[in-house]
């Protein structure tokens, strides 16, 4: 059987070797979901309520062992660990008391001899496949909805950090939700994906992760018909005009472009701004960048981790070094740190100026602590360089103007869009993309939804 070994980013440690699941037991673990289904489903959305609700308070009393967790085997500063878990509970409860809200309803019939209703199901057995660098709320953002509206789910969490996921569902299970209802697999994408996409058991894909994979999740369930939820990549713009308030700037931009490292898919990827404050943007971001500290995650004082392993860090190094070769200036950082013999991979937090759309990070998301600034002298040039991207997920701006602000509203296409707000994400709010940043929205009112089929009754004969 074919081990999963876990390493610590920042470290090279060994954290926990894993037996990965063969296709014989993957599919044996399909089979137990969507035979627990036929019950699952049967349960009252009250017990489907508390038992999420008991699940999400048994995360909070283990809130550091879980965080502790995360921050080994992900690299994040250990207070960012922290905030996901709370992150990852708001999706959990916030779902129990949707469950209490799936409503069907009557129509008017053509004739006074018959009834017409709707009513909600859920949709089956679902398969998750979930990302990386939000190991937990990228789980019970899908698990939430899914158990709420009666579904099965199993997970596949990513091969880099499946430690903070077992011991997710590990609660769950503890706090009395089934373990057929919610299963967890350990195995490689390239491997697992197919199994999912292919089985008849089940119903329902929902994956964050980078396009070209969405693509080929899409394209391998079509022979299924599968329903499916996709939140992929993002490259999202940060448009800073004349009348911002820089200081508030700084402030935002910081977190929205250095938390986890830059390695969030929302994180800002363009920073876009007026040439009236250029110069003054410029000097504090840089002066900010340079104050924060790189180091390992578990150190109180670290703000900024290591990159998750080597694929990641060649991309950051290659796009610095082409922005350089086509004339951007380093402002700050630029500096990469690889041990080769540990397989630890870090990257300053770094500043770039005098930046050119022709540029690989201009056009390609970073994934990594690297902030490239253009300038703009007009808000249509603006939104042209925002919206000139295959990609839609988060856009950012930064205006006291409020016409200006509406206006770039109604012009960006991005499904996820901060105005004075550079950390927007929140379990109420629906969260998706345009374009090919995915299908689908996680979160809100909207997130319940593709987790559930529609059943038309007529009653005839009345």
């Amino acid at each position: 059987m074919n081990e999963l070994k876990v390493f610590n980013p920042a470290t090279g440690d060994l954290l926990a070797t894993l037996s990965m699941d063969s296709k014989e037991m993957i599919e044996t673990k399909l089979k137990a979901g969507h035979d627990a289904f036929r019950t699952w489903r049967n349960t009252s959305v009250y017990e489907r309520a508390a038992l999420i609700d008991r699940w999400a308070d048994l995360i909070i009393e283990q809130k550091d062992v879980v965080a502790k967790i995360m921050t080994e085997e992900n690299g994040k500063p250990l207070r960012e660990s922290l905030g996901e878990v709370l992150n990852a509970v708001s999706y959990l409860t916030w779902y129990a008391e949707e469950a209490k809200r799936i409503y069907g309803r009557t129509i008017p019939a053509n004739t006074n001899n018959k009834r017409i209703m709707v009513t909600r199901q859920g949709i089956g057995l679902v398969a998750a496949i979930t990302p990386w660098n939000f190991p937990a709320a990228m789980m019970t953002r899908k698990a939430g909805p899914a158990l709420a509206a009666g579904c099965t789910f199993i997970v596949k969490p990513a091969e880099d950090t499946p430690l903070t996921m077992i011991k997710l569902v590990e609660l769950a299970h503890e706090a009395g939700i089934p373990k057929d209802v919610i299963q967890c697999v350990v195995g490689v994408g390239s491997e697992v994906g197919p199994v999912f996409t292919s089985s008849n058991y089940v119903r329902k894909i929902t994956f964050t992760g980078s396009t070209p994979v969405g693509k080929r999740l899409i394209s391998e369930g079509a022979n299924t018909v599968k329903h499916m939820s996709m939140e992929l990549g993002g490259h999202a713009p940060f448009i800073i005009c004349e009348d911002a308030d820089i200081d508030f700037v700084i402030t935002q931009a910081i977190a929205s472009k250095f938390r986890n490292a830059g390695q969030t898919c929302i994180c800002a990827n363009r920073f876009i701004v007026h040439k009236n404050v250029l110069a003054e943007f410029t000097e504090k971001f840089t002066a900010a960048a340079k104050a924060l500290k790189l180091g390992n995650g578990m150190d109180p004082t670290t703000d900024v981790g290591p990159l998750i392993n080597k694929k990641g860090f060649d991309k950051v190094v290659e796009q610095i070094e082409d922005a350089k070769a086509k004339g951007a200036s380093v402002l700050v950082g630029g500096t990469s740190f690889e041990d080769k013999e540990k397989k630890t991979y870090f990257v300053s937090p770094t500043v770039l100026g005098d930046v050119t759309l022709d540029m690989q990070i201009m056009s390609e998301e970073t994934f990594g602590p690297v902030a490239p600034i253009i300038a703009y002298d007009d808000l249509d040039t603006a939104l042209e360089i925002a919206n000139g991207t295959p990609f839609g997920l988060a856009a950012y701006y930064f205006t006291n103007d409020y016409k200006r602000g509406i206006y770039l509203q109604d012009h960006l296409n991005f499904g996820i869009i901060g105005w004075n707000d550079g950390l927007p994400t929140t379990a109420q709010a629906p969260f998706g993309g345009f374009k090919e940043s995915g299908l689908g929205r996680e979160g809100g009112i909207e997130g319940i939804e593709p987790y559930l089929e529609t059943k038309y009754l007529s009653i005839g004969n009345l």
